[in-house]
């Protein structure tokens, strides 16, 4: 008789027998509990050639539209953090918060008498860029009469021939100051006493001679205030002494 060798998976074992001598079939890795289990080498495969997000159409230009968006942002904050700094410091300053010191930009409209030279205290500064101009006009108005105080050099861009200054209360001394300097401009500032500034300017040729100033009432000069008010740039820059 011929034996045959059966496979060891084909032998029947009873179910009654002793389990020590049952076989133990080998354990299936790639089935858990019905269902297939992915390895890792399959993993690796299926990922290897996934592509890239730098591999889709537009991708680059919309990395570089994000970047230039972010340095807008940045830069906005930036100058937003610098301009309130200034602001803070007073590095910038707005027409608003300057304007109770600058002079008025209204001419002012009272019929002023003449008053008397020998009344009158005024301040000579040459902002004319001629040297010794100050002192010659002072020394002028001292022979006329005149208290004169400082005589000084300064600077301004206004072109005209002159400016005259002073307070609400020196509005009567500027009016007389106009009548000897023709052609200046009058501005009001903040002082208190009666005393008046001539500011000369490049435009300044001569004071008007003794005999031909006119002492009749009238009003203060402004032949610039339009100008002044319709373009801002054109303010001339009236310097403190």
């Amino acid at each position: 008789m011929v034996n045959e060798t059966i496979p060891e998976e084909q032998v029947a074992v009873p179910e009654n027998a002793d389990p020590r001598k049952r076989r133990k079939r080998p354990k299936d890795v790639t089935s858990l509990h019905g269902h297939r289990v992915v390895t890792g080498p399959e993993l690796r495969a299926t990922f290897a050639d996934a592509p890239g997000p730098e591999s889709h159409p537009g991708w680059f230009s919309r990395r570089l539209l994000h970047g230039i968006v972010l340095a807008l942002l940045v830069g906005v904050i930036v100058a937003g953090l610098v301009g309130a700094w200034a602001v803070m410091n007073g590095v910038i300053r707005f027409p608003s918060a300057v304007a109770s010191k600058a002079p008025a930009a209204v001419c002012p409209t009272t019929v002023f008498d003449y008053t008397p030279n020998n009344k009158v205290s005024v301040n000579v500064y040459n902002a004319a860029g001629r040297a010794g101009l100050a002192k010659s006009v002072a020394d002028q108005l001292k022979a006329r009469g005149y208290n004169v105080g400082s005589v000084d050099n300064s600077t301004t861009s206004y072109t005209g021939p002159a400016v005259v200054v002073s307070g609400s209360s020196g509005q009567a001394a500027a009016f007389n100051i106009q009548r000897n300097l023709a052609g200046t401009d009058y501005f009001q500032d903040q002082r208190t006493d009666a005393s008046v500034d001539v500011i000369l300017a490049p435009g300044f040729s001569a004071l008007v001679p003794p005999e031909l100033v006119d002492n009749t009432p009238g009003k203060l000069s402004c032949p610039r205030e339009e100008q002044r008010i319709a373009d801002n740039a054109k303010l001339p820059v009236i310097p403190t002494p």
